[in-house]
């Protein structure tokens, strides 16, 4: 095409010539593009919902039976603690799968990232299903049973911060957090798919046969779903962003500008960004503990502190859940046009005021107001969570967007998330009461209403940097 005249040249008199039609590759590219943004987030969502599947079936059972499985003890409350002492072990090593996959998914790209996170994912959750119990095998069976967990926690790592940027990085303008949103919905899509391999399981054997052997099946059944998983990741383009700071990094660049890539994008993060980070981990830490304490914790406290029916429990969780999936993309619409941060905000404050409510409506024992009570608290969390996976990739550049988005959501996860079902087994030792759970996770909520307010509104800013 020929070049326009600027702004400050001279226009000559006379009609000017037509501008010659687009291209045929010009055409097919833009059109590729518009079809090729809704398939990446599909594939995003399919890979957040088998990570998170994987991570449930695992906070499920523990809470069922791995604890006896694995840790044997005269004492029921031991065994639970030891079981969720691996689940937060994954949260642990969690930290090491920011450094490794945020180092691939910035350096060598967005999707070789994620197609390994979700391998690596598949085989520790299928080797759990194939593990020896301590009656079987001794202390050798808890000892794998923590080294997978700690393989899960790695692949979790870098999996949530490649599932949105590649997402986001195909959004067209004006709807990043519209297409960001999609593969946040993951996470209870997890769960329900959990809960519906696991419910009429315990249905058709019963908890005895469940406990004996059943408890395997949501574990290898993951290997299906890994297979899908693998073949829809490998289908989808690269990002066109970190194309593009591939492409300016292959070529020289004047002295004075910044540099488009990092050897080492942690230690370059946090040497420019670590009030971002800090800030970030904190905007999210309230969302993690009411989704972690929700779908994972209550779903043992109630049956085994309270009696409440193990599928009142699970059913709770579920309806909950999948209300708040109905509204992620509405919310994250909505945040595209009023910005992040007014929706964020009224999710914080929904979460602080609803918490105590929320958990206090367990000790009511009745499905039905638990059921109300989750599902308000679920939607509130969905007001938090569905804008925050385009919020955190927009502070900060694209050379450092994987691990920087990572660093701030895993940190949030593992401090607010992984930690709290140990938090509430230590506070219910010494109050027994459900609303010890709705104060810790209300001040939780109120520390991420302090950090959104610190935090600048993101919606305008440039992606491509």
């Amino acid at each position: 095409m020929p070049e326009l005249p600027s702004k400050t040249a001279p226009v000559t008199a006379g009609p000017r010539p037509a501008a010659p039609p687009p291209s045929t590759a010009e055409t097919t590219e833009t059109s590729a593009g518009k079809t090729e943004a809704p398939r990446v987030a599909v594939a995003s969502l399919v890979g957040t919902t088998i990570e998170y599947y994987d991570f449930a079936v695992y906070g499920t059972a523990s809470a069922l039976v791995l604890g006896p499985a694995f840790f044997p003890s005269g004492n029921p409350t031991v065994s639970s603690l030891a079981a969720f002492l691996t689940f937060a072990a994954a949260f642990l090593s969690r930290p090491l799968g920011v450094v490794l996959f945020g180092t691939i998914g910035d350096r060598l790209g967005r999707r070789r990232a994620l197609v390994a996170s979700l391998l690596l994912m598949g085989v520790a959750t299928v080797g759990v299903g194939l593990l020896p119990t301590y009656e079987t095998a001794g202390l050798l069976a808890p000892v794998l049973l923590v080294t997978l967990r700690l393989l899960q926690g790695i692949s979790m790592g870098g999996e949530w911060g490649g599932a949105v940027l590649l997402a986001a990085e195909h959004a067209p303008p004006g709807r990043r957090a519209l297409y960001a949103s999609i593969p946040q919905a993951g996470p209870s899509l997890g769960f329900l798919l959990s809960t519906a391999v696991i419910l009429p399981t315990l249905n058709i054997v019963g908890r005895d046969g469940f406990v004996d052997w059943a408890w395997r099946i949501p574990f290898l059944l993951s290997t299906v779903l890994v297979v899908v998983g693998l073949w829809v990741r490998t289908t989808v383009s690269e990002s066109p962003v970190f194309n593009a700071t591939a492409d300016r990094t292959a070529q020289p660049q004047p002295a004075s500008a910044p540099p488009t890539a990092s050897r080492f994008p942690l230690v370059t993060l946090l040497k420019r960004y670590p009030g971002r980070v800090l800030l970030g981990t904190g905007a999210a830490i309230g969302g993690s503990a009411v989704y972690y304490l929700t779908i994972v914790y209550s779903i043992s406290y109630g049956p085994k502190e309270l009696g409440i029916p193990q599928n009142t429990m699970l059913t709770a969780a579920s309806i909950g859940a999948a209300a708040g999936i109905a509204i992620t993309l509405p919310v994250a619409r909505l945040s595209d046009r009023i910005g992040r941060r007014p929706v964020m905000l009224t999710g914080a404050v929904g979460c602080v005021v609803w918490a105590v409510p929320m958990y206090a409506s367990l000790s009511s024992r009745n499905g039905l107001v638990i059921t109300g009570a989750y599902t308000v608290g679920l939607m509130f969390l969905a007001l938090m969570f569905s804008p925050v996976a385009a919020f955190l990739p927009e502070l900060f550049p694209a050379r450092l967007r994987y691990t920087g988005a990572s660093a701030a959501f895993i940190l949030a996860n593992t401090l607010g998330g992984g930690f709290a079902p140990l938090v509430a087994i230590w506070l219910n030792s010494h109050w027994e009461s459900p609303l010890v759970l709705g104060f810790y996770t209300g001040t939780l909520c109120l520390l991420s209403l302090l950090c959104l307010l610190a935090l600048p509104e993101t919606r305008d800013e440039e992606f491509d940097i």
